[in-house]
């Protein structure tokens, strides 16, 4: 094996570096606040967990479309590149990796949640009682 390549391990503390990653709590906070709350869960993984209020459901594969704000794809959300925007994953781990590379094409608030739809479940918040905001 090249010992040169780092591995999943080396990409994921890659992206967290420098990162300042919210707690679920400070996540409600910054939802007050006007942040983006999205969620990259595949449909199986939020019907078992449950929905998040307000967040916009964006598949991992188009997320950089979908919230950069000059691409032809973009939500209506996606206004400028100072956006604020929590990304949640099932455990915390994808959503570091999402952030990154929206950090990475400008979108410099982009952050995610500490433990993703699990730590949320853990902290006994409210889970939605409409169904997802699901953006194509």
């Amino acid at each position: 094996m090249d010992e040169s390549i780092g591995g999943v391990d080396a990409l994921l503390a890659k992206s967290r570096a420098g990162a300042r990653r919210l707690t679920a709590q400070e996540t409600v906070e910054a939802c007050a606040r006007g942040a983006l709350l999205i969620d990259t869960r595949t449909e199986t993984q939020r019907r078992r967990q449950g929905e998040l209020p307000g967040a916009l459901v964006i598949d991992r594969t188009v997320l950089e479309w979908r919230l950069d704000p000059k691409s032809a794809g973009h939500i209506p959300e996606a206004v400028n590149y100072d956006v604020e925007i929590v990304v949640v994953c099932g455990q915390g781990y994808s959503s570091s990796l999402a952030a990154a590379s929206l950090r990475s094409i400008g979108l410099w608030q982009s952050t995610d949640m500490i433990g993703g739809a699990e730590a949320w479940i853990a902290a006994n918040l409210p889970l939605a009682t409409e169904p997802a905001d699901v953006r194509e």
